[in-house]
């Protein structure tokens, strides 16, 4: 981030409220380029019976054998879609793969508090299914699947590779951007209520941790600067708890100048940090 960006993002605070929120979707929205000339989407494609069960896919011509790069939005369990009208968010995400010689998918999943755990992680499921199904016929290789999520899209993430180990088998990498992952620490909100229940006692099963640290899916972690405390101290608990399994350190990024929401939203803008580190962890993982 620029130092004037970064001061701006900075006094916008690291709570999750409306003001941060909204301020930080109108800067971002403001430096971003938008889709370049050459990436086609095609929209809306089902994936699965519920009508949030639908994915883009962004592609170039000439692709042929490309790893394919899958965005899972956030928004709290409860909000969030892969692409608003007049919004450069997340297209962003699969022009991002596209530009760099990938396959890009967006997907929407079902929101709680209709559709609770293990809801996410299974509409992820589906999604996978169909991608490893049909990417051929657009140019992706079903055996180089990288998924990324943010906030929400990344406890999604974490939960698919922890709670379905089997259907997750040979995914290619995973990248986990800003979340929640030990749902047995984790400070209890409204969201995460609405996703696992009001009982805090039920909330064991859908621990990811155990999950991540098991999964021999390459996995890339990141925490902004300005995330919520919740969320950095997630973080310090990942990189302390995979030492002490491991030996050694997971890849945990911190993000200089970013809050929780930029990660994802800077890319495709001048503030090209999250696109050199997602594009150099999936042509490791998939090379």
């Amino acid at each position: 981030m620029t130092p004037e960006t970064r001061e701006v993002l900075a006094a916008l605070g690291n709570n999750l409220n409306p003001d941060m929120i909204q301020g930080t979707i109108r800067l971002m929205a403001g430096m971003s380029r938008g889709m370049a000339a050459a990436t086609r989407v095609t929209r809306d494609i089902s994936y699965g019976p519920h009508e949030r069960n639908r994915l883009d896919l962004f592609t170039r011509d000439g692709l042929s054998g490309a790893p394919v790069f899958v965005f899972v939005h956030g928004g709290g369990f409860v909000g969030g879609d892969k692409h608003n009208e007049g919004s450069p968010f997340y297209s962003n995400m699969g022009d991002f793969a596209a530009r760099h010689g990938m396959v890009g998918v967006t997907i929407t999943y079902r929101l709680a508090p209709e559709h609770r755990f293990p809801a996410g992680l299974d509409d992820l499921a589906l999604a996978v299914e169909w991608i490893r199904a049909n990417v051929a016929a657009h140019g992706g290789d079903p055996a180089k699947i990288v998924i990324a999520g943010q906030s929400a899209g990344a406890v999604h993430v974490a939960g698919y590779l922890a709670h379905r180990r089997d259907h997750a088998a040979g995914i290619a990498g995973a990248c986990l951007m800003s979340g929640i992952f030990d749902t047995t620490t984790c400070v209890p909100n409204a969201m995460a209520e609405a996703y696992y229940g009001e009982d805090r006692r039920g909330w064991g099963p859908a621990n990811c941790l155990p999950g991540l640290l098991a999964t021999p899916v390459p996995l890339q972690f990141s925490v902004a600067e300005f995330d919520p405390d919740d969320f950095q101290q997630q973080a310090a608990q990942v990189v302390t708890q995979w030492q002490q399994a491991k030996g050694r350190l997971p890849e945990m990024h911190y993000l200089s100048g970013h809050n929780h929401l930029t990660p994802a939203l800077s890319v495709g803008s001048e503030h090209r940090e999250t696109e050199r580190m997602i594009a150099g962890f999936v042509r490791r993982v998939t090379a």
